[in-house]
């Protein structure tokens, strides 16, 4: 905590505005924009590398959050203040940082096969500058931003060979997915069944019940999308600006659609089980996937 309080000491409104627009590129919509548009329009092989690290990471950050259940530093020490604007993206379990995580993982990620150095170079300054936010802001303690931290790494640098290796050995992608698809389901029974102590918060564990059946989901729809294009579809990456502009722009808002439409009708056909969930980002990964990319050949004419 004398890290955050110091961290206090020095705030003033440009810092607080510029922690807050930093911290941003740590939530969930950055990396999906990051790992689409490098699965659409750069490289296939690529995308999956990003979507491993982003998936896996965030099932472990947070399988740990309610294993550990470790508070906000504000209700530990109710003595310490917070910059109130990011209170709204800061709920749930504090251990470990989930924002850290992310943004280490997309920015981590592209840093690591990237050729370019002006690229890693910001890539490398960002993910730093978003780890700090956290502490800045008030939301995580050093540890919880150390931890997100390492788990993001150790994933970047351990499932970079692996997927690299699919370029000689296709079948190891299935197998790379499908342990990951093994962990979820293993994370929806821990969720389910464990025992959990009374005292446990309701809305969190709640949140972990949803975000088990909802990575679990995806990881289905990514192993079934690597099937699918694998064997039948192997849509093309290239296409002229506009089109890669398009193939972007159109998917993301596919994918947004898919997500908010689908919500309501599959909770009301499970009978408001978590399960629906699972079955909406499962469909939601096919339609970014599999539906989406079958107009990719119109793009790929029109390349020089």
């Amino acid at each position: 905590m004398e890290l955050l309080y110091w961290f206090e000491s020095i705030r003033m409104p440009i810092l607080d505005t510029l922690m807050s627009l930093i911290t941003h590129l740590g939530e969930e919509t950055f990396f999906m924009v990051a790992a689409l548009y490098v699965f659409w329009c750069v490289d296939k092989r690529r995308g999956y590398y990003l979507l491993s690290v982003g998936f896996a990471g965030t099932l472990v950050s947070q399988w740990l959050k309610i294993a550990c259940r470790i508070p906000r530093p504000w209700v530990r020490d109710p003595n310490f203040t917070i910059v109130e604007s990011a209170r709204a993206q800061a709920g749930g379990y504090s251990f470990p940082s989930g924002h850290t995580q992310s943004a280490v993982g997309w920015m981590g990620g592209i840093a690591r096969f990237t050729r370019r150095w002006w690229l890693r170079a910001v890539c490398v300054v960002l993910l730093l500058l978003v780890s700090v936010s956290r502490m800045y802001l008030g939301v995580h303690t050093p540890a919880d931003v150390g931890v997100g931290f390492v788990i993001a790494v150790v994933l970047v640098f351990a499932l970079y060979p692996l997927i690299e290796s699919t370029l000689w050995f296709p079948g190891r992608l299935y197998l790379i997915i499908g342990g990951m698809l093994a962990a979820s389901l293993a994370f929806v029974g821990f969720v389910e069944l464990f025992p959990f102590p009374a005292d446990v918060d309701a809305a969190n564990l709640a949140g972990a019940v949803k975000n088990a059946y909802s990575m679990t989901g995806a990881v289905a729809g990514v192993l079934a999308v690597s099937v699918f294009d694998n064997q039948l579809l192997q849509f093309p990456n290239r296409a002229p600006w506009w089109g890669q502009l398009i193939k972007l722009a159109g998917g993301l808002v596919l994918v947004v659609l898919a997500k908010s439409l689908l919500k309501a009708p599959l909770l009301a056909l499970c009978g408001g089980h978590e399960a629906a969930h699972a079955v909406r980002y499962f469909l939601m990964v096919l339609v970014a996937g599999g539906v989406w990319p079958m107009s990719f050949r119109f793009f790929e004419r029109y390349a020089k």
